[in-house]
This record gives C-alpha cells, structure tokens and sequence, in this order.
C-alpha cells in the first residue's frame, strides 16, 4: 500500500482490548492528550502473568529477573524481602541518563508503549505498576528523563520507573516539580514494587517503539508536503511536465512512485505556467524531474518502517517471558527485548527523509539562481542593494550536511556491556531520536522551499497557477508577504515552518494529495 496517511482526527481515549494499535494511538496519547485505558481482557492478562510470577516465587524455582541478579549477576539468587528491594534497586540504579530531558510528548509515548507491552500479558509485572503508569499519562505528570545513554533500552524507563516511587522531577501543570509532590497534588502515591516488576520497568523496546511513533507522524506530515512544495518549485521552475506522464511512469511500478506522480499531477492540473512552458527545453534538472521517483522512494521506505514499528508496538519484547497459566507455566529467556527491527526501521527511514531534504536543497538552490531561473537573481526585484533570498540556501545546506551525519546508521555501532551478557546492542533510541532530528531539519528545509517557491511564483503574475499550487501558495500568503525588498527572514521561514508542522494545514489540499 503506498499511500502515506496521516494522523487520524484527534480522540478522547485509546482502549487497549484485543485488536492491533497503530502508531496513530500512541500519538493520540502522547502528542494529544488522549486518556490510554485497558479493557477486561487486557487486565486479566496482566493478573494472570503475575500470578505466575507468585507462583515461581513461592516455588523457589529459579527465574532470571524474577529471583536471580540481572545481566552478569543473573547466578546469583534471591530470597523474600529481597526480591522488592531488587526491584526498586534496579530502577535507583539504572536511571543514571545524561544530557537534556526528552520532551514531554517523547516521555508519554514511551510510556504508552511500554504500557501496550505490558498488556499483553507475557510480563508478570503487578497490576498496580501499569496503573501507576497509565496515572502519570492521564494526570499529566511527566518524568524528566536524560535523553542520553541508552544502547538500546533500560535508561530511559528507568527514569520514568523512579517517578513511580516518587523519586526526581517531573514535568507537571507547566512547571518542573519533585515528583513525591505531583503524585500528591493529584491524590496519588508511590508504588510498592514487587518482584519482577523492576526489571519490567526497564526493559524491552517501548523507548525505540514509542519515538518512532511520533517520527512516523513527523515522517508522514513531511512526505506530504515534499510533494506539495516539489510541485510549486517545479511549476516554478517551468518545468516539462511529459516527466510525469502516467504511462511513462507506470512503467517502472514502485508504489510510491505511482502514488507521488498521481499528486503532482493533481497539484499541477490547469497550470497555465506549465501550459506555456511546454517545450521551452529538452528536459529538466534531475531534481525536478526525478520527484516521482525520489519522493516515491521515501513514501516506500515510510510504509516498510510502519510494519516494522508497528509489529514491534504490538509484539511481546520483555525477557524473561512468563507463558501459560499458574498451573502450567513456562519461563523463558531469549532475546526478544533486542530492537534490531525498529533499529534499522528508523536507520533506514532517517536515509529516506535526509534525501527528501536534499533534493529540496538542491530544487530551492535552483529558484535563486538566475542562471538556471529565468526569474531574478534571489528571487527579489532589484538584487544589488538587496540580497534577496541568498542566505536561505545556505541555511537549507547546513541542515542537509547535518541530515547526512545523523544518516549514518546507528545499528551498525556495537558495544559490549554488562560483563559479557549483553554483547550485541541494536542502539534503537540512539536511531529512533537522530530520526526524529532529521524530520526537524527536513521540515525546516522544506519550509525555506516553500518560501522560495511562493516568492517566485510573485513572478509569474497574472498566469493561473496549478489547481492545488495556487490554494499552496494562497496559504502562505495569508501568513507571509512577498518579498519586495530585504527584511528580517527568520521570522519568515518560522511561519512557513509552522505551517508545515499544523497537522490541519493540509486539510485544504487534501483532495490532491488523495
């Protein structure tokens, strides 16, 4: 399937029941405030899990995490009173992150990640730590939790299982407070942990899983309006339309492909411009005349990324797993907390989005330059005394060098740790928040190619500009003057930028981009 769809109309709350959640949920959570709550079955599968759990303990069979040490410690066995004390101390010992917090938003989607794991019932953890959890999302209380220092998983939920006793800060009614306080303002208290729960806490991939989500929102916002600002800038640009013939393109099947000639030829329909530019050369600049193929690209690699996180955000990634019932269990430890999946799902989609990045680059350094134009030189009516629109390509640049740095996969870095016992790492929250840096700097750029794109069509009065261009390039201009001489332009490229991260902006092109 190769149409990118966007988020789905906000909602009051996701119920975890027995059908696959998409990754529109945990954006409905964590980006919308939508209340996450659990179904019967949902609950019965967690009390279940944990029963198991009181069975091993009361058993003495030995189960790694559940009464053993963890990582290079797992021979070591526990006892009693000593298997909540593992449990708390796990969390105190893990939440050693650095660097700037995440983002309010980045922190719920963790944590709604990680609570649609637990719901399926292979954890063991205690009922009372997924309300604990589904308490800070629905009141509002966020962790601080260090962006840094996760090779894959276990830091960041760390951090957010010491909120759950009460312990650091969290983000809470717009102010950074103790977390004992705003568990108190709302009636709540710190939870008592038990065995298991823990290591629970810590481990599996909601960090990776929950990020991408909302890298996936970003992603499909961004591949939708490369299409609209591609099209401006080739119309622009007085580019050849036969490039995007249907038949000509239908001849090289990717679905992308299809699905992004189908948009430019929606946004471009009546284009007066167009019309008259037929024939005016032989062919154009590869990027204008390989949007198709480069956008369409993308838009494949987007959708293979939403199987990957998707199937991860529905998966059982916990170790060890508990299976069965109380009275006919197993226990077992394999590997499935490993990310690889979504590791190379995010690596492979942030290579996808730092190219939708460079040939916009490489389109808007065209606009300005009057040798390839024919429009005047930056795009402003008399160049000399003003720069005109000069520098935004250099800005555009900067930020495709960076996309080019954060490209490089995070998945092919491998580090021991943990005495030996952990030796192949997939760093999916390294890739997961590089991803999310590479949409930011996308967007930015896409949004100095809008700018572009709108002033020259200044130029190109009183012809009829494509059917969806013109209602493109009118909602700028409700926002942004053109560009009669020099003038402030950050502010400029903040309001195109904006326009382009408004998930209701592109309500008004929808019919052209179907």
């Amino acid at each position: 399937m190769s149409n990118v769809q966007n988020e789905a109309p906000v909602i009051a709350a996701v119920i975890i029941d027995n059908a696959r959640l998409r990754w529109q949920d945990v954006v409905a959570v964590a980006r919308h405030g939508a209340r996450l709550e659990l179904s019967a079955q949902a609950w019965a599968r967690i009390d279940n899990a944990q029963a198991i759990v009181q069975r091993i303990v009361q058993s003495g069979e030995r189960a790694y995490g559940i009464n053993t040490g963890l990582g290079g410690l797992s021979n070591v066995s526990l006892q009693h009173e000593q298997l909540s004390a593992l449990s708390r101390n796990t969390l105190l010992s893990h939440a050693c992150g650095v660097g700037p917090a995440l983002s309010n938003e980045q922190t719920r989607a963790i944590i709604c990640a990680a609570v649609i794991q637990y719901s399926q019932g292979k954890s063991g953890l205690h009922r009372q730590v997924v309300e604990a959890l589904l308490a800070l999302l629905n009141h509002q209380i966020t962790p601080q939790v260090p962006s840094q220092g996760s090779v894959g998983y276990l830091t960041h939920m760390a951090h957010i299982g010491v909120g759950l006793l009460g312990v650091g800060d969290v983000s809470y009614r717009g102010q950074i407070v103790p977390a004992q306080q705003a568990l108190a303002a709302e009636g709540l208290s710190p939870v008592q942990l038990g065995a298991k729960d823990g290591l629970c806490l810590v481990n599996g991939t909601p960090c990776m899983t929950g990020l991408s989500c909302l890298a996936l929102a970003d992603a499909a916002q961004v591949l939708q309006w490369a299409d609209v600002t591609g099209a401006m800038s080739f119309e622009a640009l007085r580019g050849q339309i036969d490039a995007f013939d249907p038949e000509i393109l239908a001849l090289k099947p990717h679905a992308g492909m299809q699905q992004v000639g189908r948009h430019l030829r929606r946004l471009l329909a009546d284009s007066e411009v167009i019309a008259s530019s037929k024939g005016v050369r032989t062919q154009d600049a590869l990027s204008l005349r390989s949007i198709p193929q480069v956008h369409g690209a993308a838009r494949d690699q987007f959708n293979h990324s939403v199987v990957q996180i998707e199937t991860e955000l529905n998966s059982v990634n916990d170790n060890p797993m508990v299976l069965g019932t109380p009275d006919a269990y197993r226990v077992v430890s394999q590997a499935n907390p490993h990310g690889q999946s979504v590791a190379l799902a995010a690596d492979g989609l942030a290579i996808a989005m730092a190219e939708i990045g460079s040939i916009a680059e490489r389109r808007l350094d065209r606009l300005i330059n009057p040798h390839v134009s024919d429009l005047p030189a930056f795009l402003v009516s008399q160049p000399g005394v003003n720069s005109g629109m000069m520098i935004t390509q250099y800005v555009a640049a900067s930020l495709c060098a960076q996309n080019r740095q954060l490209a490089q996969p995070a998945v092919l870095d491998n580090y021991v740790t943990s005495a030996l016992q952990e030796d192949h790492l997939s760093l999916g929250t390294n890739a997961a928040l590089k991803l999310l840096q590479v949409l930011e700097n996308a967007t930015q750029v896409l949004a100095i190619e809008y700018l572009l794109a709108a002033q020259a069509f200044e130029f190109h009065q009183p012809k009829h500009f494509g059917a969806g261009t013109q209602v493109a390039w009118r909602l700028l201009r409700e926002h942004v003057a053109p560009y009669d001489q020099d003038r402030w332009l950050a502010p400029d490229i903040a309001k195109s930028a904006a326009i382009l991260k408004d998930p209701h902006a592109l309500q008004p092109l929808a019919a052209y981009l179907a």
